[in-house]
C-alpha cells in the first residue's frame, strides 16, 4: 500500500525535511489589514512580526481552501497513492480537521485519514516526520497510526506569553487584566489541557526567568514519571537570541536529552504575540 503524508504549514518543517520524506505541506492563510498572505510562501516570520507591530488590528487566520486541498489529494491519487494520512493542528485551535473529515467522506479515488495532532507547531511536525519515515519504509498503515497515537499521547507544551496585548485583542483577556499584568510584569503560563486539548492557564509568574524555571520543573516531573526519554523543543516568537540562551541552559541541565529549537510562525504568532516562548516535549522517537 502506497501511503502519502500531508500536514499544514504550522508544523514548521523545513523544505529539506518535507522533501526527504515526501511530505506535502498545505499553507495556512494569514490576513493582515485585509491582505491575504500564505504562511511559508509569501511572507517570512520577520515580515509578519514587523507588520503585526505596525497594525492596530489583530491579524486573522483562515483555513486553507478546501478545493485546493481536494486537488492535492487528487494529485496524490494520480501518483499512485492509495491512502493519505493528513496530520493537522488541533481542532480546538482550528476547524480545518473537521472540514477534512467531511471531504474524506466524499473522496472515492483515495482514502483520506484526517489525524488531529491535538497540538501544533513543530511538535506536530515531529508526527508528520515519523509518519513520513515509516511510510517510506513500507510499514503498514495500522502500525503507523498506532505509532502516531502513542507519540501524540506524550506531547505537551508550556507557553509563556510575553506581551498580553494579543490575548486582549483576541478576546482571551480583559483590557484591565492586561494593564495590571503589564504593570506587574506578569507572565501567564499556558498549556494544552490533557482532556480537552484546549489552551488553558496553569499559572502565572512575575518574570521570564521564573517562567522558565516553572516550565522546567513541570517537565522534570513528567520525565521522572516516564520509563522512556523525552525530546525537548524550545520555541520563540521572533526572539531567537532568547531561544539560544534558554536552549544553552537546558542542554547544560539535561545533557542526555535531545534538545532542538524552533519557532512560532505567523499562524500561531498571531495569537501568542511577539516574544512568546515555549518549552515542548515528546517521547524521543529516534531513541524509542
Amino acid at each position: 500500500m502506497k501511503i502519502a503524508v500531508v500536514t499544514d504549514s504550522s508544523s514548521y518543517l523545513s523544505k529539506a525535511e518535507a522533501d526527504r520524506y515526501h511530505i506535502r505541506v498545505i499553507s495556512t492563510p494569514v490576513i493582515i489589514n485585509d491582505h491575504v498572505f500564505h504562511e511559508g510562501i509569501d511572507i517570512t516570520n520577520e515580515e509578519f512580526y514587523t507588520q503585526m507591530r505596525k497594525t492596530t488590528e489583530l491579524p486573522k487566520t483562515s483555513q486553507p481552501e478546501i478545493q485546493e486541498v481536494s486537488q492535492l489529494y487528487d494529485e496524490l491519487a494520480a501518483e499512485g497513492y492509495e491512502v493519505v494520512i493528513s496530520i493537522h493542528l488541533a481542532k480546538t485551535i482550528s476547524g480545518f480537521i473537521n472540514s477534512l473529515q467531511s471531504l474524506a467522506q466524499s473522496k472515492t479515488n483515495i482514502k483520506i485519514i484526517p489525524f488531529d495532532s491535538h497540538i501544533t507547531v513543530r511538535l506536530m511536525g515531529y508526527l508528520a516526520l515519523e509518519a513520513g519515515r515509516m511510510a517510506q519504509e513500507g510499514i503498514e498503515l495500522e502500525a503507523i497510526l498506532a505509532r502516531l497515537e502513542d507519540l501524540r499521547s506524550t506531547i505537551d507544551e508550556n507557553l509563556i506569553v510575553d506581551d498580553l496585548n494579543n490575548l486582549v485583542k483576541g478576546g482571551r483577556l480583559s483590557n484591565a487584566s492586561a494593564v495590571i499584568g503589564s504593570m506587574l510584569n506578569i507572565k501567564p503560563l499556558l498549556t494544552f489541557d490533557d482532556q480537552t486539548d484546549k489552551i488553558v492557564a496553569f499559572g502565572k509568574v512575575r518574570s521570564m526567568k521564573k517562567a522558565y524555571l516553572k516550565s522546567e520543573q513541570r517537565f522534570e516531573a513528567v520525565q521522572a514519571a516516564a520509563d522512556f526519554p523525552y525530546r525537548l523543543l524550545v520555541l520563540d516568537a521572533n526572539n531567537r537570541p532568547e531561544n539560544d540562551l534558554w536552549t544553552k541552559h537546558l542542554r547544560e541541565k539535561f545533557p542526555n536529552l535531545t534538545i532542538e529549537q524552533s519557532y512560532f510562525g505567523p499562524v500561531i504568532g498571531t495569537h501568542l504575540g511577539e516574544n512568546a516562548m515555549a518549552l515542548g516535549w515528546i517521547k524521543d522517537f529516534e531513541k524509542v
